[in-house]
């Protein structure tokens, strides 16, 4: 089954509740971009707002951590609900020990990679991760255009997990929108980002229904 995980940092913060609700009631995943600034140039919000979705959320939460050392939160993470915590291999020197803290804490533990890194840079934590995700546009800020060369990367990284026998789900975050939506999927993605297109569109239901195929 695809599942849509709307990104919250395309979310009106003047009406969050509103946008929360979007999500409850037409998608599958609360996807949550932290930004510390210095990982990436951009800070997005912490723990507060985490929180105050978390008390409201019916989806899981889906954590995407854009931020250096992220070990020294994802305990915290952990205990205000977070189902899924991932992180970028770009933002340690050995992911292994950070993947085992995520598991260790509940949470489903993934791996991120921008679109300038090579899939194959993932290949030898496949087996130590619950799901991957790899970026559709640089990590740090909304609306950006989609990187046509994601769908070869998805197939790809598809592959390899399929040779291995693995059960790894692979998220794509970044641009995504009803045209490119089946393009993905088709190419082995089973978790599709969507910010702006989705909270921007004057119907969130029937974009989230179109990008699933529906």
């Amino acid at each position: 089954m695809i599942q849509i995980a709307p990104s919250m940092l395309a979310a009106d913060f003047l009406h969050l509740s509103e946008s929360v609700e979007t999500v409850n009631k037409y998608a599958d995943i609360f996807h949550l971009d932290i930004m510390d600034g210095m990982f990436v140039p951009n800070i997005s919000f912490g723990f507060p707002v985490v929180e105050a979705i978390a008390k409201v959320a019916q989806k899981p939460m889906d954590v995407h951590l854009m931020i250096r050392h992220p070990e020294v939160y994802i305990e915290r993470f952990a205990a205000v609900g977070a189902s899924m915590i991932s992180f970028h291999l770009e933002a340690c020197h050995d992911p292994e020990p950070i993947l085992g803290l995520v598991r260790n804490n509940g949470a489903k533990a993934g791996l991120v990679i921008n679109p300038d890194k090579p899939v194959e840079s993932l290949f030898p934590y496949l087996e130590n991760c619950d799901f991957i995700l790899l970026m559709s546009v640089f990590a740090g800020f909304g609306g950006q255009k989609f990187i046509e060369e994601t769908i070869v990367r998805v197939r790809t990284l598809r592959e390899e997990i399929d040779r291995r026998g693995l059960r790894c789900p692979i998220e794509v975050d970044g641009g995504i929108n009803p045209q490119n939506a089946p393009l993905l999927i088709e190419a082995g993605a089973e978790i599709l980002v969507a910010g702006s297109s989705v909270f921007r569109s004057s119907d969130p239901e029937s974009t989230i229904n179109a990008m699933r195929g529906l």
